[in-house]
């Protein structure tokens, strides 16, 4: 990874240097835009409306357009001049509990890696952020703008996710929520019956971008030549009659689904298992008999020889007799 950022945590009269690394890339296929017939590239000129000449990239400004139509027109020097007292820091203004932050707010991650001098405040920070339970509330300045942040820790690191700030987030303004609308008890705990049978913990990995394979497996098969398979559609479901006879089919085919996949889950365990539990229990058997067979062998040779002495013996009566 490449730093795109250098600075430091101000925590207190604590500095800590830190570099500033994108914690997150998109996996987006790109594309151009070329020329249909022959595949050329497609190239834009940057022109001035005014003049109609075509303008270096040196001699662009940014303008910002009034409502009467006017243009205003921003220099490099005028950012330079701006108040940022963040820009090369991350400031620490409070701790907050995570729950307190709502996921809205948050636009981008960033890992935080310290600098050789700062690895010691760095982890003393970490281990007490972490031990507290807390996130800590920051600001700072990334690419000319000044953001909110929070800092957590996720595998040892710190994590900067930069926050929208308040009139950034819409408010919903949606038709039905002024509607009156009735919702069955019945209904409801039926919503309830299929949200606890398709309860589960999450895995990321269980996951996929269908989508994206299937765009490069079409890439893949215009390079090589070959003729693109088209997946076949799904049949259209039925829709239910009513919203009740709905939730009470999604909860039998969510029950279905989960008994299915512990079978499955079931059935690779044992047969991951079956070899070594059988073996054991054949080998057990197998000493067992020996066992046995070597108890009877050495009893019967044991009776074998007191009988010889038996009979080699006479008894006490048939002296008298004799």
């Amino acid at each position: 990874m490449r730093s795109i950022w250098k600075g430091a945590i101000s925590f207190g009269l604590v500095t800590i240097p830190v570099k500033v690394y994108s914690a997150t890339e998109q996996r987006d296929v790109s594309f151009h835009q070329v020329h249909r017939t022959d595949g050329g590239r497609i190239r834009y000129r940057r022109v001035c409306t005014v003049d109609g000449e075509e303008v270096p990239y040196a001699d662009i400004a940014k303008g910002y357009e009034l409502p009467s139509g006017e243009m205003v027109v921003l220099t490099d020097e005028d950012f330079a001049d701006l108040p940022l007292s963040t820009s090369r820091r991350i400031d620490v203004l409070q701790f907050v509990a995570e729950e307190e932050v709502d996921p809205i707010y948050f636009a981008k991650s960033y890992y935080l890696e310290p600098d050789a001098q700062g690895t010691k405040p760095y982890v003393l920070l970490r281990d007490a952020l972490e031990q507290s339970g807390r996130v800590a509330l920051v600001k700072v300045a990334l690419r000319q703008r000044e953001s909110l942040a929070t800092l957590r820790v996720r595998d040892g690191v710190f994590v900067m996710e930069t926050m929208l700030w308040p009139d950034e987030i819409r408010t919903p303004d949606f038709p039905f929520l002024d509607e009156d609308i009735e919702v069955r008890k019945q209904e409801m705990a039926m919503a309830a019956s299929l949200i606890e049978t398709m309860e589960g913990a999450f895995d990321p990995a269980e996951y996929k971008d269908a989508y994206r394979e299937a765009l490069e497996a079409v890439i893949e098969a215009k390079v090589e030549g070959r003729e693109v398979a088209r997946p076949e559609e799904a049949a259209a479901e039925e829709p239910a009659a009513d919203l009740l006879s709905a939730l009470r089919a999604s909860v039998e085919a969510a029950k279905k689904s989960r008994g299915e996949k512990k079978a499955a889950a079931g059935a690779e365990k044992k047969a991951a298992s079956g070899k070594g539990t059988s073996g054991g229990r054949t080998a057990k058997a197998a000493s067992g008999e020996s066992a046995s067979a070597k108890g009877a062998s050495g009893k019967g040779a044991q009776g074998k020889a007191a009988d010889k002495k038996t009979a080699a013996k006479p008894s006490s009566r048939s002296r008298k007799s004799a």
